[in-house]
This record gives structure tokens, C-alpha cells and sequence, in this order.
């Protein structure tokens, strides 16, 4: 069981009463200043929620601070690093291991990804009410299609977690139909699962981006669905309180595994 929506209790550092190890947020950047502000507005709302914990951002590309300068101002000090990725594919399987190793950190604690988790769903929830689908509403939901727009991946693993988190969002939910749509690297495209959507017993269809920052993948997944015509669109995962959760609790369980390891 995905224990992230429970209440989280933090237990000292290393059961002695010390400060809590830094919280190192590891994004992947992007030349989009759009990504990088997101991420800082989910920093902060880790601060307001949980103002024990230091948190830093860190990225493995295009923003700054990269990861190395993140690793120097630590210094030595406790540190558990949290990608801010949806799944596990290349970037939490090989380009943040590699960097962590590159500066000097291969013992960093690395949390694991933030999905599959029912927190992810209850954000897709929350971005769709926000363009306007009333997604209370049971009768409103067994008519809606929705479309999940996720970034695509070359390894076959992380696009079936994909597709199981779409089947978990239907069942949970009662959606008429989802279907799974990449903005890269893997078939089908958005308009090919709204054109299979159109052609089942649904009044409308949505798309809704499971990414986690703007950028150009979301612009290509907003733009294709406004040419499908989508009856509603969506606005990526972003720094919604879901999210902030979901990183404190991938925070917390990798934490209470090095204490327990120790």
C-alpha cells in the first residue's frame, strides 16, 4: 500500500533528537524559465509544510544550481536527495545516479520516484476541476474520456507503470474510458487517443498532462489536444499540494530506510 496519503510523523535523525537531514530536490531543468519556477513554488510549499527541514533544489540540466554545487554547500552534512520525476526511466535509473557519483555523493540517499502513488491521481483530479470538469460529479465522470498525456519513454517498463496508473485512475474514478497518450518516443500520440476516445459512448473528452512542470512537451501535448478539439485541457501536475505530499512522503520512507540501515 502507497502510504502517502497518510499523516507522516517524523522521527528524530537518527533517533537522537538532531536536525532533520536536507531535503535535496533533484529536477531535471529546462531552458523553459517556466520549469524552474515551478519547482521553486513546490520548494516553498515543502518549507511551509514541513519548516524543520531545509530544502534545496538541484538540477541535472539547463537550470542552475546543478547538482555538484548542491553537493559542495552540504558540506558532509545529512542530505536525502528526491527526483522529481513521475517514473523510473532513464533519468532516476541512470542520470542522477551518475551524477550523484560525479560529485562525490554515490552515499546520498536517493529517495524513490514519486509515481505510482494515489496522491498522483488525486493532482490529475484537481488540475481537471481546474479547467472546469466537475470531476465530483459520478454521472459526469462515467461520460468523460479522459486522456492521459504522459512525456513517453523508450524503455517499455516506465510506459506500462504508465498505463497501470491509467487503469488505476479509471477504476478509482469510474471514467467512462482513459487512455494513455506520449508527447515522445512511444505511440500513440494525443490525437489518436482522442480520436479512439470519440468513438466510444462519452459525451466529452479531456486531456490531462501527467508531467510535472511546463514546458515544451506540455505546450506539444496542449496544442495537439487543442487541434483534436479536447473538450477540456488540463495544466500539468505542477506544484500542487498533492505533489508537495508526495515528495515528503518519498522524503520520509527513504530517510527511515537509512536509519534503519544503520
Amino acid at each position: 500500500m502507497d502510504t502517502a496519503r497518510l499523516p507522516v510523523r517524523l522521527a528524530p535523525a537518527g533517533g537522537t533528537g538532531g536536525a532533520a537531514p536536507t531535503l535535496v530536490l533533484i529536477a531535471h531543468g529546462s531552458r523553459d524559465a517556466r520549469h524552474a519556477a515551478t519547482v521553486e513554488a513546490l520548494a516553498a510549499q515543502l518549507r511551509a509544510l514541513r519548516p524543520s527541514v531545509e530544502t534545496a533544489t538541484a538540477y541535472l540540466d539547463h537550470c542552475a544550481p546543478r547538482i555538484p554545487q548542491v553537493v559542495g554547500r552540504l558540506d558532509g552534512a545529512p542530505a536525502v536527495a528526491v527526483p522529481l520525476l513521475l517514473g523510473r526511466a532513464f533519468h532516476a535509473k541512470s542520470d542522477i545516479p551518475a551524477a550523484l557519483r560525479a560529485a562525490g555523493a554515490a552515499a546520498l540517499p536517493l529517495a524513490d520516484v514519486l509515481g505510482p502513488s494515489p496522491l498522483l491521481l488525486d493532482a490529475l483530479d484537481r488540475r481537471l476541476a481546474e479547467a472546469g470538469l466537475d470531476v465530483s460529479s459520478p454521472a459526469v465522470r462515467a461520460r468523460t474520456g479522459v486522456v492521459l498525456a504522459a512525456a513517453g519513454s523508450s524503455d517499455r517498463a516506465a510506459n506500462a507503470t504508465t498505463r497501470r496508473t491509467a487503469a488505476a485512475w479509471q477504476r478509482s474514478r469510474g471514467w467512462g474510458a482513459v487512455e494513455v497518450a506520449y508527447a515522445s518516443a512511444a505511440p500513440p500520440q494525443v490525437p489518436d487517443a482522442i480520436a479512439l476516445l470519440r468513438s466510444a459512448d462519452i459525451d466529452q473528452v479531456a486531456v490531462a498532462p501527467y508531467l510535472l512542470a511546463p514546458g515544451l512537451l506540455p505546450d506539444r501535448i496542449a496544442a495537439a489536444a487543442t487541434a483534436a478539439e479536447a473538450d477540456v485541457i488540463a495544466e500539468p501536475l505542477g506544484a500542487t499540494p498533492e505533489i508537495a505530499r508526495l515528495v515528503l512522503a518519498r522524503y520520509d520512507r527513504a530517510r527511515q530506510a537509512t536509519a534503519v540501515a544503520a
